[in-house]
């Protein structure tokens, strides 16, 4: 077994690198630019969705057993693993892969190389990936050893150097404190790392078991202790590139581009070295997570299949769809990422919640499938929303509940069915006992 504290470092690079992909990287700085003055509070929003609520995710799937289906156990095996096909399809190669090269291409080459032809980089770029996915025993070490200190190197300077010196003041903003918190709360979902959690706890929980913690108590230590080290890593580099967007300079208008921004800070504070830097920081971070993302397909159409889609295949035609998809713009994605995630968020985020609170207290799996349906139930007024289905009704149910204007309005519902399940199967039990 190697060192704990060197183990703890790999393990936490990795997952910060698996973590910090595409939508990482562009949307806090468009916080920062939206919150101006506020931005402390946009951190402390952006704090609690995109860094705390993935790290729940490690914690349960730790808590319970080593991959995400594991919790089918406190649930329904079918139920959660079709939960965690949709998880993949959207961390994997309908949204999450193909924004990493989109943003790739529009931040990291085509500022460089204006004529570059997208489909050609990203036939170039998946093939990095199956390159570097094809060896699934040395994907945490390759990420979390050579890629990540590079990442978060190129990053460090531009944070680092853009504090020493920002672009320019910051403007006031039109968003009061609690205003900027909320935006920046709303924005973490687009992160997509809540439902990218729950899979790579799996990667970084199978890598601490062939670095030698097989005890599930050392597991357990070790897999936090990454966890950690990946939540400073993230906080310094969120918080720092909040910071600069708040004081970028850049005019705040209804069309502006996270691209362009991200761009025009590096610009701004490394000068003439500015795009190189960016393109260099943009491409590890996207990469990284491409490649997680990818073995985590792999290794998910193998089992699921039962080896019929070995892992190679799975790798392949992750990367096939991926690459699909990717010749889109990064808005575009953004764009349609949005009614997916708004119905596939909230129930994983139930299932998350239910089991990490009650998860050791509570052994029915009634409790736990009735949370997750009114959870699935209430995800799906979003989609009516979105389509502009039921206009009138969907605003009034959306205005009986509560936490809805922050995207929150399954949390209560989906929680209040896990009492009223939970109690009337106790009820039933004393019932069963008395008789």
């Amino acid at each position: 077994m190697k060192n704990k504290l060197g183990t703890a470092i790999t393990l936490g690079f990795a997952l910060f690198a698996m973590f910090f992909g595409a939508g990482n990287l562009i949307l806090p700085p468009f916080i920062g630019l939206k919150s101006g003055t506020e931005w402390f509070a946009a951190v402390t929003g952006f704090f609690t969705t995109g860094i705390v609520a993935p790290f729940l995710g490690v914690l349960t799937v730790v808590l319970f057993g080593t991959s995400f289906t594991d919790l089918g156990r406190k649930v329904n095996p079918l139920v959660v693993t079709v939960l965690a096909f949709l998880i993949m399809l959207c961390i994997g190669p309908l949204v999450a892969i193909p924004r990493t090269a989109a943003a790739t291409f529009e931040i990291g080459i085509q500022p460089l190389f204006p004529d570059f032809n997208n489909i050609l980089f990203s036939v170039l770029f998946f093939g990095v990936v199956i390159f570097l996915s094809v060896s699934k025993s040395r994907i945490v070490d390759i990420i979390g050893n050579f890629l990540t200190p590079f990442l978060i190197l190129s990053l460090g300077i531009l944070v680092v150097m853009g504090i020493i010196n920002p672009p320019d003041v910051s403007h006031i903003s039109e968003l009061n404190s609690q205003q900027s918190f909320v935006f920046a709360f709303h924005e973490g979902y687009q992160t997509l790392d809540v439902l990218a959690s729950v899979i790579f706890a799996g990667i970084i929980i199978s890598a601490a078991i062939d670095k030698g913690y097989t005890n599930a108590n050392d597991r357990f230590k070790i897999t936090i202790a990454a966890g950690l080290i990946s939540m400073i890593a993230l906080l310094f580099i969120y918080g720092g590139l909040i910071y600069l967007g708040a004081h970028s300079g850049f005019p705040l208008s209804e069309t502006v581009s996270r691209t362009e921004l991200l761009l025009h800070i590096s610009n701004v504070v490394l000068g003439n070295n500015g795009t190189v830097v960016i393109s260099f920081a943009v491409a590890l971070a996207c990469l990284t997570t491409a490649i997680a993302l990818t073995s985590a397909m792999g290794s998910f159409l193998e089992k699921l299949t039962f080896g019929k889609i070995n892992y190679k295949m799975g790798v392949l035609l992750t990367c096939l769809v991926s690459g699909y998809f990717s010749v889109k713009s990064v808005e575009e994605i953004i764009d349609y990422a949005v009614v997916i995630l708004g119905f596939i968020y909230p129930i994983t985020f139930a299932l998350i919640l239910t089991v990490l609170f009650f998860g050791k207290l509570i052994f029915s799996r009634a409790p736990f499938i009735a949370a997750v349906t009114v959870a699935a139930l209430v995800a799906s007024l979003s989609v009516f929303q979105h389509f502009n289905l039921f206009p009138q009704s969907i605003a009034q149910i959306n205005s009986w509940l509560p936490l809805s204007q922050h995207q929150l309005g399954w949390l209560l519902p989906s929680f209040l069915a896990f009492f009223i399940a939970a109690g009337f199967n106790s009820g039933r039990k004393k019932t069963s006992r008395q008789n």
